[in-house]
């Protein structure tokens, strides 16, 4: 498989979307999770073909993008998926704020599992409810769900939890035990799941990634999926999401949902996240590869030129969570390497307190950008041995 290669900086800065117009041009971007390569041939047509008919009305429903996600999932999961059970929004935030609307009462909690994407802090306050974090539990290396911890929370009344899966910023792929466990929990408390599975197209490892409603009936019972093509295809500004549910409690909660809901999705995005589906798989293979080297080639920079930064590789995602606590850049080094490298990276403070020391960099980049980042990024931490040792 031919690997796809990354715009030139020139190109990449003539785009107007968040990444490349938060800083000056001097800046190396890193942080939010947009990609660098051209879009997918048959998701740029799609929006074309949609322009020149004029077709940008409202979504007629949410039938093609239903059934290429259901074609997708079978595919790439062996997920029976039925087109009727899936629902669509403008987004994965959206489609996570909708449905604890539906599954929690006012005043409830949800649990989060820190660290964690920054605005799992703050959807469930969009619905009225509370915030209860049980943090991942680490050794110094690899990460886990704390499922004693859980337990606890859903005993002490949790009404619904936010599963991250693959977990953002970690790209850590949950285990079929592990989310079978957590179903068993929810199924005997009552509490609903609602899995973010929006970077699982960008799993390393064929079979490594499980979707959670698929690991057993107690998980169908009280989970529902919510995802998207934005990130694997790198279109979030198209928005369309979707939203899965497979079992009778659960589809009544999406069936619930005022119209609007739904009717917000953009047409432009259905087509386009229906285009990714059925005929982005060769152009996200392409991807894989670049981000597969990438990420190897992360390792080795560190390694070579900021050896005290620690780094686990990711088995899903692009994103590298960073520790640079042996550096002593303090509890937000994105900071000092905005300011002294210009380079721009993921404050960790973002995913909650396990995050001090910490910063998310985005390496969907290409290898030229990467090597230099890193550089920087050394040259900052080589002045500041200088400095210790002449004081």
């Amino acid at each position: 498989m031919t690997k796809i290669a990354a715009e030139p900086l020139a190109v990449l800065r003539a785009r107007t979307s968040y990444k490349w117009q938060t800083y000056p041009a001097d800046v190396l971007p890193l942080f939010v999770a947009e990609m660098d390569y051209p879009l997918a041939g048959p998701v740029q047509q799609a929006i074309i073909d949609r322009v020149l008919a004029s077709d940008t009305g409202y979504i007629a429903g949410p039938r093609p993008v239903a059934e290429a996600f259901a074609g997708f999932a079978g595919r790439t999961w062996s997920w029976a998926v039925d087109p009727e059970d899936v629902r669509t929004t403008t987004d994965v935030s959206v489609a996570i704020v909708e449905c604890l609307r539906q599954a929690v009462p006012m005043d409830s909690t949800v649990v989060i599992t820190p660290p964690v994407y920054p605005p799992f802090f703050e959807l469930p306050l969009e619905a009225d409810a509370a915030v209860v974090e049980v943090p991942l539990l680490s050794d110094g290396g690899n990460w886990a769900l704390d499922l004693a911890g859980i337990e606890q929370a859903f005993a002490l009344g949790a009404d619904a939890m936010l599963l991250c899966n693959p977990h953002n910023p970690l790209g850590l792929v949950h285990s079929v035990e592990t989310l079978r466990a957590l179903a068993d929990l929810s199924a005997k408390y009552g509490v609903t799941v609602i899995s973010d599975e929006i970077h699982a197209p960008l799993t390393y490892e064929p079979g490594a990634f499980t979707p959670y409603l698929t690991v057993s009936q107690n998980a169908r019972g009280y989970g529902i999926c919510v995802s998207a093509a934005s990130k694997g295809w790198n279109i979030a500004g198209t928005k369309c999401a979707v939203m899965v549910a497979q079992s009778d409690r659960t589809r009544l909660m999406l069936s619930s949902m005022p119209e609007e809901v739904s009717a917000r999705t953009s047409i432009l995005g259905l087509h386009a996240a229906a285009a990714a589906y059925t005929d982005g798989g060769p152009w996200l293979a392409s991807v894989l590869e670049s981000l597969a080297a990438n990420r190897r080639l992360l390792g080795e920079l560190l390694a070579e030129h900021l050896p005290g930064v620690r780094y686990r590789l990711p088995a899903a995602s692009y994103l590298a969570w960073l520790d640079f606590r042996a550096l002593g850049w303090g509890d937000d080094p994105a900071a000092t390497a905005l300011e002294q490298a210009r380079v721009a990276l993921e404050s960790g403070l973002r995913f909650g307190p396990q995050g001090a020391g910490y910063v998310r960099l985005n390496f969907a980049c290409s290898p030229e950008v990467l090597t230099e980042a890193v550089e920087r990024l050394a040259a900052v931490a080589g002045r500041a041995g200088q400095r210790a040792t002449l004081g």
